[in-house]
């Protein structure tokens, strides 16, 4: 039994650690990664093979001030159609480099607020994505949808260009909370948004709800929750809020002694974690849960559940292309990221090239160590004939490494000759754990909490 005070002594509490949703971590992109170089992995790309594509819209009616996305408010079109011509001379130079046959395995729209497009927009954004590469055959086309900014119209869009999996943002329903987080969004709207997407045939529905907002409690979240469920959602994520407002200005909005101590985290998380196991949902990693039948509970199950910067995946394309302001892109031969400020993006757009700023190429041990840490984050273990059989490294130093993890951890862990396991009570420090495996310094610019 892991007790409390174990999990102050190895830092749970007071520690910042990454989300690891990238290997590296963002943070250490740097200029040496451009255009050209990015342009090259993309002619590297095997013909005929399938993709991932993330398309990013950075507009929102309103501004969250929980959020420490990258994102700008917009109380007119003008901006957003901009925007959208630019999205589509991005897509038409990437057409002229992706190499034939490629096809799209999945399909992502995020922001911002992707419903912010006219239904217009979303038929001729949509029409441009698939003049790059069409969806393969079982293909996944996903949306983030406000549901305070959408109607049935843009749904009719989004629907007849292929969306079959819908994402909605809830945070919390408690009225105090999403007034000091400037988010007012009513469960009655958050229904109705929910069933006009299911009247349309979308197959999946995903949902997002925090935990550790101000004035958070464990009844509140109960109730929050319960209220969500009654959705029945194929997957839910349970987020920590970051409150990082050295980051993101408009977090200084929300009074810090509203917050929840860390300790008060964890009980909201294991709160909420409780409920949703209770109604039947698999747990996946740190802070997903999904019905049973769904695809991401069958990839954990078969080992296939992968990590990327949307969270918890059953993604397995080597290579994802990120469109627009801010977006990342993943290769196998490492990260690169578009100029993040939208004039930038738009300029180098306009020069009739791509506007990739930094990035990171894999050097050294970062795809051993990359594979280790998404191990640690998605199962809660490594597979040591794995690791031996897709990397270069001797069975002694990599069962050096697991003691001396498992040492650093009070031998909480389990080493066999099988590798390294966490057990259930000690998987709130998995994030800890992981960072144990990083080879890079904690950035400067700092991360959100352990819990």
């Amino acid at each position: 039994m892991v007790t409390r005070t174990q999990l102050t002594r190895l830092g749970l509490f007071d520690a910042k650690v990454p989300r690891y949703t990238s290997y590296p971590t963002s943070p250490h992109f740097d200029g040496d990664v451009g255009p050209a170089r990015f342009a090259d992995w993309i002619r590297a790309v095997k013909p005929e093979s399938n993709i991932s594509l993330y398309l990013h819209v950075p507009f929102c009616r309103r501004l969250c001030w929980f959020c420490a996305c990258r994102t700008q408010g917009t109380a007119t079109a003008s901006p957003v159609e901009a925007y959208v011509d630019t999205l589509i001379a991005e897509l038409q130079i990437l057409r002229g480099v992706l190499p034939e046959g490629v096809k799209l395995a999945r399909l992502h729209w995020g922001g911002g607020t992707p419903t912010l497009l006219s239904p217009d927009m979303i038929r001729k954004l949509a029409r441009a994505v698939f003049d790059v590469a069409p969806m393969a055959d079982n293909g996944e086309f996903s949306v983030e949808i406000d549901p305070m900014e959408v109607d049935a119209a843009r749904l009719d869009a989004l629907a007849e260009a292929g969306m079959n999996r819908a994402s909605i943002g809830v945070q919390d329903f408690d009225p105090k909370i999403q007034e000091t987080i400037g988010r007012i969004q009513g469960y009655d709207a958050t229904r109705d948004a929910v069933e006009m997407i299911r009247a349309r045939g979308v197959a999946s529905l995903n949902a997002d709800i925090l935990y550790g907002l101000p004035h958070q409690d464990k009844g509140r979240i109960t109730e929050t929750v319960q209220k969500l469920l009654s959705f029945s959602p194929d997957r839910v994520a349970l987020y920590g809020y970051a409150h990082v407002p050295w980051m993101a200005k408009r977090q200084q909005l929300i009074p810090s002694e509203s917050l929840p101590t860390p300790q008060e985290r964890l009980d909201l998380f294991d709160t909420a974690r409780r409920l949703f196991m209770w109604d039947g949902y698999a747990e996946i990693g740190i802070d997903h849960f999904a019905m049973k039948d769904d695809s991401l509970a069958i990839a954990q199950k078969t080992g296939r559940l992968r990590r990327n910067f949307q969270g918890y995946t059953d993604d397995t394309c080597d290579v994802l292309i990120g469109v627009g302001a801010s977006s990342i892109s993943k290769f196998p031969q490492g990260f690169a990221q578009n100029a993040s400020g939208t004039s930038a993006y738009t300029q180098a757009v306009r020069d009739g090239q791509f506007s990739t700023a930094r990035g990171h190429a894999f050097k050294g041990e970062d795809l051993l160590r990359s594979r280790l840490i998404e191990a640690v984050m998605c199962d809660f273990r490594i597979d040591a004939a794995e690791i031996l059989r897709d990397f270069d490294i001797s069975r002694e130093r990599l069962f050096e490494m697991f003691t001396a993890t498992n040492a650093a951890f009070e031998d909480l862990l389990t080493v066999t000759e099988e590798g390294l396991m966490i057990p259930q009570e000690a998987r709130s420090l998995t994030r800890l754990i992981a960072r144990s495996f990083d080879a890079y310094e904690l950035s400067k610019a700092g991360h959100s909490s352990a819990i």
